[in-house]
């Protein structure tokens, strides 16, 4: 789920303070790493547009770390070496969001981004965790309504009731009961930390730097607290909150402050004069304009063949308004929809992948409901909606309802890890103000758990996502200097 998380006097630091650097005292990987624990296979990855120097392997990891002895899966990982030899440092693990996602294709994509004197001095890694992509998969065998965006996110019917969002829940997860197979109760954030640190050995690496992005914070801040001494350089962008009482279920919740944080700059942007895609002259009027298409669309939604659902109904439109909010560049995706649905029409439907794709993303993102047990009583999620609703009607209810694992059948396997402030200082967060997915108050919540392990850098941007994408030269710089040399910020700082 894709895509999804602090807000007081750590903003009070001057940007000037961006040049009081100091150098992390971590020890230097050997250029010439030791050879893993037996030889890898390096082929040709899979895919079209690759980069022709990316190769991909597999390393065989128990299915259940409490039994080490007993199943074995594969993960599949990707890497391009350093390109420069000589001034070789070590691993850069890309970690991917989701969970439902992965990063295979990245060293060839997101990785190619990096500065030159960041892919001169690592290998960039790319892996599919464990139950998704080309490691070893799950697929839960979900009826294709499930698979609506509308729907895989729990937006309350109309009137707010939850009744049907715990229906959709007992149905998809008893779908994972019956299809999942055993992998499936083996997915979990502690168990993707792990499996990192099997391919760490098998690269022959010592230690290994990573930047996580989404929830990949979270698995690099748990790989960071089950390995500390295998951390060289760790950069954390777009932060979770690791409550560990409530880690996604507290995702969720956040997209509240999420919308609220975006919304406006939006607004602004769909009242500029000029714009094509207008659709109010102020910005005081959209979101009230908003509000009123998607009652609208509550009580008569607009057939919209070819969509899923197949028609345009107020939880569309809203759903639409979450994704298009991750990044500005998607703005007018929305605007486009709401003038359409004012006028009584739709777009083109929108192109989405294939359900066998989709089936495995969803069904590799059960870490969500492995990691912690969450509220099972409707009368909880039904509370928290109406709750949400009256304070934040742009979300609806959405951030405090059921997903399937409010009627997940396993009980998680350990507890969440938590996240602390033992270990070696070797953290740069990075975190736009304005983030839909993790706000800034989630990413505090990181910042304050980490304590003297890390620094922070809070970019004055807008978008899910901010080294070298919605972010600002300031904070790429900062990034990019720490994974290159090794030099953080003295204290957190602010990039305007």
């Amino acid at each position: 789920m894709t895509k999804i998380q602090r807000h007081t006097a750590l903003l009070a630091a001057s940007a000037a303070v961006l040049t009081l650097a100091i150098p992390l005292t971590t020890a230097t990987a050997s250029p010439a790493a030791a050879p893993g624990p037996s030889p890898l296979d390096w082929t040709k990855c899979e895919g079209t547009g690759l980069d022709p120097r990316q190769r991909c392997a597999t390393v065989e990891v128990p299915m259940d770390y409490a039994d080490p002895q007993g199943r074995k899966i594969t993960v599949a990982f990707s890497r391009i070496p350093a390109e420069n030899p000589e001034k070789r440092r070590g691993a850069l693990f890309l970690i991917p969001g989701g969970p439902g996602g992965g990063s295979l294709d990245q060293p060839s994509d997101e990785g190619q981004k990096l500065p030159q004197e960041v892919r001169d001095a690592y290998d960039l890694i790319g892996f599919d965790p464990r139950g998704y992509g080309r490691s070893t998969p799950v697929s839960c065998g979900f009826e294709h309504g499930d698979l609506a965006p509308s729907k895989t996110r729990p937006w309350p019917a109309p009137d707010g009731s939850v009744t049907e969002n715990m229906a959709t829940a007992r149905r998809m997860s008893d779908a994972c009961a019956r299809n999942g197979g055993e992998l499936i109760q083996h997915l979990s954030t502690a168990n993707e930390a792990r499996d990192l640190d099997r391919i760490r050995a098998a690269l022959g690496e010592r230690k290994i730097s990573a930047w996580g992005v989404s929830y990949g914070t979270y698995v690099g801040a748990v790989y960071n607290e089950l390995f500390p001494h295998r951390t060289d350089r760790i950069v954390l962008d777009s932060n979770d909150d690791p409550d560990p009482t409530l880690v996604a279920h507290g995702w969720l919740a956040r997209f509240e402050e999420g919308v609220e944080d975006n919304f406006p700059e939006f607004a602004k942007w769909a009242s500029q004069p000029g714009n094509p895609d207008r659709v109010a002259l102020t910005a005081a009027e959209v979101r009230p304009l908003f509000l009123r298409l998607a009652a609208r669309l509550d009580r008569e939604p607009i057939p919209w063949p070819g969509a899923n659902p197949e028609e345009l109904n107020g939880n569309v439109l809203r759903q639409t308004m979450l994704d298009s909010l991750y990044d500005p560049d998607d703005y007018p995706t929305l605007a486009r929809l709401i003038l359409a649905a004012g006028k009584g029409t739709v777009p083109p439907a929108p192109q989405t992948p294939p359900d066998s794709v989709l089936q495995n993303g969803f069904a590799s993102g059960a870490a969500i409901c492995n990691d912690i047990a969450w509220p099972r009583s409707a009368a909880v999620y039904e509370k928290g909606v109406a709750e949400s609703r009256a304070k934040y009607p742009l979300t609806a209810g959405l951030p405090r309802n059921a997903m399937l694992c409010a009627a997940w059948p396993w009980a998680p396997k350990e507890p969440a890890v938590r996240i602390t402030d033992r270990g070696p200082s070797t953290v740069l967060l990075v975190q736009n103000r304005r983030d839909v997915a993790t706000p800034l108050g989630g990413a505090l919540k990181m910042r304050e758990a980490l304590g003297r392990r890390a620094v922070m850098v809070t970019v004055n941007s807008t978008g899910h996502g901010a080294y070298l994408d919605n972010g600002n030269a300031c904070g790429d710089r900062t990034v990019s200097r720490f994974l290159a040399t090794g030099e953080r910020p003295a204290r957190d700082v602010t990039c305007d």
